[in-house]
């Protein structure tokens, strides 16, 4: 039975914390903290879990979710009629007390946990994140450590603003990203834009040293706009 680790799963999957979950479930969070690890829910609690992630209570409990690859886990969903694909990328963010959205930081140290950690909503929580008045309050920004000479003039450890870019297909051609890949990771690259045609990306360096390189859209998991830089 999977009913443990599904929970904590979808849970994640949503971008939720323990105690988000739990108040929305109307549940301590201590029992939900129990359900995740090895105590087994009341056959309420697994109704009402059933109903707020949208899944049947067979798939969460006889499925193993997180073995899944990102393909076979939106077919699964899909085939039990209730989660859709584009309902699996849900940004993770933080707030301030009076509920306005934080940038959160990533340091060089910290891109190599992002893939991992990037729909965590823990590991979201512990960046270190701050304000910038000035951006625009209607989208989502994240600054990231540059690593490495291939964007130069661009140096090794500046860091980078960008802006969180849902819609794929729009981005566009010789303007620089942060790509969050399966493949390489956290990759700063000038872009070139072929989702439409052969559905993936074409990826430079503005250092001649470096070859451009393809990634397939299958492969992205988040994708961030270049909007400016801080030395």
């Amino acid at each position: 039975m999977y009913i443990h680790s599904n929970i904590k799963f979808l849970r994640k999957q949503k971008g939720l914390t323990q105690e988000t979950m739990a108040q929305s479930v109307g549940i301590s969070r201590s029992k939900l903290a129990g359900y995740e690890l090895n105590i087994n829910p009341p056959l309420e609690a697994i109704l009402m879990i059933s109903d707020y992630f949208g899944v049947s209570v067979d798939l969460l409990l006889r499925r193993d979710l997180a073995s899944l690859s990102e393909y076979k886990l939106r077919q699964t969903l899909e085939t039990d009629q209730y989660l859709k694909g584009r309902n699996l990328r849900i940004l993770t963010t933080t707030v301030d007390v009076q509920g306005r959205e934080l940038i959160e930081v990533v340091s060089q140290r910290a891109k190599a946990s992002y893939l991992a950690g990037f729909a965590d909503p823990d590991f979201i929580e512990e960046l270190p994140r701050f304000s910038l008045p000035f951006l625009p309050s209607d989208k989502k920004h994240r600054v990231f450590q540059i690593d490495g000479d291939s964007m130069l003039p661009l140096p090794d450890g500046a860091w980078i603003v960008c802006e969180y870019v849902d819609d794929w297909t729009s981005i566009k051609d010789g303007e620089k990203y942060v790509m969050v890949t399966e493949q390489d990771g956290v990759t700063f690259k000038i872009t070139y834009n072929q989702v439409k045609e052969k559905e993936r990306l074409l990826l430079c360096s503005s250092n001649p040293l470096y070859k451009p390189f393809y990634v397939a859209i299958s492969d992205l998991r988040e994708v961030w706009r270049f909007r400016l830089v801080i030395y």
